[in-house]
This record gives structure tokens, sequence and C-alpha cells, in this order.
């Protein structure tokens, strides 16, 4: 069971490119928090919830230990913290922190493919990642741990080449890098203790994990409501992006149209609607959604 009686606990970020993120979606999915005393520990009013504010490369053990039942970590951090022991599970993608963990090298390492680095330095954080990589491609190579300034190690002769997370690159390019392969796609996770909390508790945590799916859910969708010919609904059907299968009604004193209603998943763009118009369709709303279950 968790170790706080009666209450859930959700660790989150502290500081860094995931904090504001991931107390947004927690207000997002209806949990009030409030500072508490200090800046360790988020009080959620509402619901009998604690948010514990820690480093992030702490989540993944805070989680799998049971100190906390719930937790929002970079993909990437949860994969390097993983061990032998109980690890926590992910719930699921959360859709925001998006980086890649890649190789990188200058311009005097001719690289091709991962069979390049054969028997030299490569500088990273995450040395476990990396050597899972290598190992499944059967390179042997020395892996040289830093834990900031990954980048430099190639200039400072340290490493013949880098494994770092990449958001735009610029960091890369002012470096004199260029970005190979990729060894992670990584994203903010929801990520769950194989410690089951109190039972009396189990249905809180089920609310909340529903609730930040359907945050989840509706980010970038779009409510769309359209009027359309009867013989063009199929054409217009398939224009609709990620609709599934949209909502028809009839309209009022008119037998050869009708009103189309879908729920978008996926970007609905000018040229969507100038498709849409051209395949018939009429007075055509996009809304946004600010919930979804």
């Amino acid at each position: 069971m968790s170790t706080v009686q009666g209450r859930l606990r959700i660790a989150v970020q502290k500081s860094g490119r995931l904090a504001d993120r991931s107390l947004d979606l927690i207000r997002d999915a209806g949990l009030k928090w409030v500072k508490g005393h200090n800046d360790l520990l988020y009080r959620v009013e509402n619901y009998p919830i604690d948010l514990l504010r820690v480093r992030d490369d702490d989540i993944p053990t805070f989680v799998a230990d049971g100190v906390c039942d719930l937790g929002i970590v970079g993909e990437n951090v949860l994969e390097e913290g993983r061990n032998g022991g109980p690890n926590a599970s992910i719930v699921m993608p959360l859709g925001f922190g998006r980086c890649t963990l890649k190789i990188a090298t200058p311009p005097t390492l001719a690289y091709d493919g991962p069979a390049s680095l054969e028997g030299l330095r490569i500088a990273t954080s995450y040395p476990k990642i990396l050597r899972r990589f290598l190992d499944e491609r059967g390179v042997k190579a020395d892996i040289v741990v830093m834990r900031g300034a990954v980048e430099v190690a190639p200039r400072l002769k340290l490493a013949a080449a880098i494994c770092d997370l990449v958001s735009t690159g610029a960091t890369l390019e002012a470096n004199g890098l260029g970005a190979k392969d990729t060894v992670l796609e990584s994203q903010a996770v929801l990520i769950q203790s194989p410690v089951a909390p109190e039972p009396s508790l189990q249905p809180l945590l089920d609310s909340v994990v529903e609730r930040m799916a359907g945050v989840v859910s509706s980010q970038g969708a779009k409510y769309v409501m359209l009027n359309a010919p009867r013989a063009s609904l199929d054409q217009i059907t398939a224009i609709l992006p990620g609709a599934g299968s949209p909502t028809v009604m009839p309209l009022m004193g008119r037998d050869d149209a009708v009103a189309v209603h879908a729920v978008c998943q996926e970007a609905v763009f000018w040229e969507t609607l100038e498709k849409l118009k051209a395949a018939g369709a009429s007075a055509i709303l996009v809304l946004p959604i600010e919930k979804m279950m």
C-alpha cells in the first residue's frame, strides 16, 4: 500500500521542462492543488491527494517503491532508471515534453550507422539506454558518463561522439555536431506504482487516470459541425480528419441535406475546410474541446 494512509500521492517534477505542464494537466483534470508550507508538497483541496514535487530522476523510484501511487515523468528518465527490481508501469503517454535521444557526431567522424561507433568513446547522460542500444546492435564502445554539457565532449577530446536529448537541434548545431541515429523517442508519461493503494482509494485513483486520459484526448481535438448534401456524405466524412463515425441528423424541411457533427482527433486546417466546402459542405463550424471522456 501507499505510505500515506488515506491519501493518494502523485509525484511531479519540481523544476524543469515538465514541471508547469504537469501541474496544468492535474489542474485540468479537476484537481485543485494549493501550495503547502514548503515547495515540496502541494495539497489537493477537493480530494485526498498530495502532489510530491521532486527531482525528475527520483520520480521512477518513488513510484516503483510505492512512496507515490502515480507520477509524471519523461520516458527517457523512466527508461534510464529501470533496474532489476519492480518498476513503475506506463499508464499512458501525455503528449507533451517531446524530445529525442540521438547519436550525434562531428563532421570529422565518418558515420554510416551504429557500427561506425565500434571501439570509440561516446559521451552521454543516459548510459543504460545507450548501452542497451549498442548491445542490441553488437557494437562495443566505451561510454563516458556526463551529467551536463554533453555536447562539448568531442571539442574537448573526451569522446568521439555523443548521445544526448535533441529538441530543436540548435545546441548540436552550435557545437558543430550533426544528429544521426535515434536511440529513443521520448515524451512525458503517466506512470503507476506496482504497489496497490488502499482499497478505499482505488476508485479515486481510477478516476484520476480516467480524467487525465480525457484531458489528453481533448488536446488538439476539435468539434466540427456542418451541413452536407446527402449525396456527398461519404466524401465529406472521408475528408474529416480522424473523425471516426460522425453523428448525422436530418435538417428540418430538407430531404436532400443533413447536419453532420464530428469530433476530429487530428488537426483541422484551413485546407481541410476548403476541401469540405468544395465537396458541398456549408455552415462549417470548428470549435475547441475543453474536456472529453
